[in-house]
């Protein structure tokens, strides 16, 4: 076998050799906003920055940094990711970092984000640890490493899980003030009323009560240039909504609607009997009075059941309803000529077979009956007053209630034990599948028996609730009104009207908020419960 070797054609080139300079940044962040962090991170920026411009053969990009930022992911983290683009940009040699930890503490975005870079030939260097990346021993090391991390993370999360919970056991109660309309921070770590904002508070509450839709609030708001509680110019109906179901109004707090499911992505669920509730009553000072809270509650569950959303600012809209089962709408009769007129007239006067008979009224009318209604009641206050000691009292009892949501709740508890037991048995013995899936099933069915009548109880509570505020604040009323009313006051109209009735006769039957209707110049009768 021969070999020859064929010479080149060219002779070598003339090139003085440039080493080029390695491209270096460096990285530093802390979780926490704290003094003592704060000065960690300072050094941390001083000492990249000197160190990489001490090295002749380096060549100084930048200190990327990420401050108050928790590192269980990389997707909040801007100086981080900014850090990664320029990376695999090309701008970047070598990032230079304090540990592992301080780079990331999940191993899934730790060893990803380590081997993209590593594709393009980036490495880094974690100085505590001692280990460059595209060293051969880097990523069992990176490996090993992470997932110490994660779980240092995991029990740090754990820890602070266990300090919530007993501050909720404790009954300590604290708001996101920043976002949250009508309180601040106070002295003593708990909430203070701030007056300007709960005067906007007890107005979104008085409309609701007066009729009017969490829309029509929010849009009344946005015109006034009234700010939100997140700080923004526009009210959003869902705002309104929170707001009026939110117990901590009332002075109390339901603490822990929703918890962590997992520690990295910090995704969170609402509670739905996952984890245990606390219910402290009496917690800071009420802008809204009990009553009242009780009287929006039982309001937003009858317009969600009857599907009634009133959303006029008439005092009349949502109020009047005809006896063949209608409401009553504002109509306009000869709207484009001189003698146009408003009238309420039934929505089903004119639909289907049968047409209703009932007569169209004007806003006179109707205030005219609301007057005579009123003052008739006006005079027989002190028969009222006598007579409704027993009634509130009654209203007030829940005992039966409470006796028998505490065996329920005792029973769910019973069950789901038994429900956890079974599953655990299942899943260390060899079970027949069948018998087993039918005990599970019945423990199910024993459990929803019990906690949808739980849920049947707490309406009933709510609906007695609101029985007792409406005649209460019904009785304030006619305390504070000593005299007969010879003029129509919207006021007088939203806090003692439940709902008026017009009969075919052309009658008309108001319906007290305590629960006594009453067609003018005709005896008082009361309705049944």
């Amino acid at each position: 076998m021969t070999v020859n070797i064929i010479p080149p054609k060219q002779l070598p080139q003339n090139v003085m050799a440039v080493a080029a300079l390695k491209r270096v940044a460096g990285y530093a962040r802390v979780s926490t906003n704290e003094e003592e962090q704060l000065n960690s991170y300072a050094a941390q920026v001083e000492h990249y920055t000197a160190h990489i411009k001490a090295n002749p053969e380096w060549e100084f990009v930048g200190v990327y940094t990420d401050e108050g930022i928790s590192a269980t992911n990389t997707k909040k983290r801007d100086g981080f990711n900014r850090m990664i683009a320029d990376a695999l940009a090309g701008k970047i040699d070598l990032i230079i970092t304090k540990s592992v930890s301080r780079f990331a503490r999940n191993t899934v975005d730790s060893l990803t984000t380590v081997r993209k870079l590593k594709e393009r030939g980036v490495e880094v260097y974690f100085e505590k640890e001692n280990i460059y990346t595209l060293d051969s021993k880097g990523e069992l090391l990176i490996t090993i490493m992470s997932s110490l991390a994660q779980e240092e993370s995991r029990s740090i999360s754990e820890n602070v899980t266990w300090g919530m919970r007993r501050r909720f056991e404790a009954g300590k109660v604290s708001l996101p003030y920043k976002r949250f309309l009508g309180y601040a921070k106070g002295p003593d770590g708990l909430p203070e009323i701030v007056p300007e904002e709960a005067e906007i508070v007890r107005l979104i509450y008085r409309l609701f009560l007066y009729g009017k839709s969490p829309s029509f609030i929010a849009s009344l708001l946005t015109g006034e240039g009234v700010v939100t509680p997140g700080g923004k110019t526009k009210w959003q109906p869902n705002t309104i909504l929170s707001m009026l179901k939110n117990e901590k109004y009332a002075g109390n707090a339901l603490l822990q609607k929703k918890f962590t499911t997992d520690f990295l992505t910090k995704r969170q669920k609402i509670n739905e009997g996952e984890v245990p509730q606390y219910f402290v009553q009496g917690s800071h000072p009420a802008i809204i009075e009990p009553d009242m809270f009780d009287l929006v509650q039982y309001e937003l569950l009858r317009r969600a059941t009857s599907g009634q959303n009133s959303v006029s600012g008439h005092p009349f809209s949502g109020k009047i309803f005809c006896a063949c089962g209608g409401m009553f709408g504002s109509k306009v009769w000869n709207s484009n000529q001189p003698h146009r007129r408003e009238v309420w007239q039934c929505n089903r006067k004119y639909s289907g077979e049968n047409v209703c008979r009932t007569p169209h009224l004007t806003d006179q009318q109707i205030e005219l009956a609301f007057l005579a209604a009123f003052n008739q009641r006006l005079t027989q206050c002190a028969e009222i007053f006598t007579a409704y000691d027993e009634v509130l009292a009654a209203l007030t009892d829940t005992s039966d209630l409470d006796t028998e949501a505490a065996a329920l709740t005792q029973e769910c508890e019973v069950v789901m034990e038994l429900t956890r037991r079974a599953v655990q048995e299942n899943a260390s013995t060899a079970l027949d599948q069948a018998d087993y899936q039918q005990r599970h099933d019945a423990l199910v069915a024993r459990y929803e028996v019990a906690h949808t009548r739980l849920g049947e109880i707490e309406k009933t509570r709510t609906k007695r609730r609101a029985k007792r505020a409406n005649i209460k604040r019904f009785l304030t009323t006619l305390e504070r009104q000593p005299d007969l009313v010879t003029d129509f006051d919207d006021e007088l109209w939203y806090t003692t009207v439940d709902r008026v009735t017009v009969h075919g006769d052309g009658l008309l039957a108001v319906l007290f908020r305590d629960g006594v209707e009453v067609v003018p110049q005709a005896k008082a009768l009361p309705l049944a419960a």
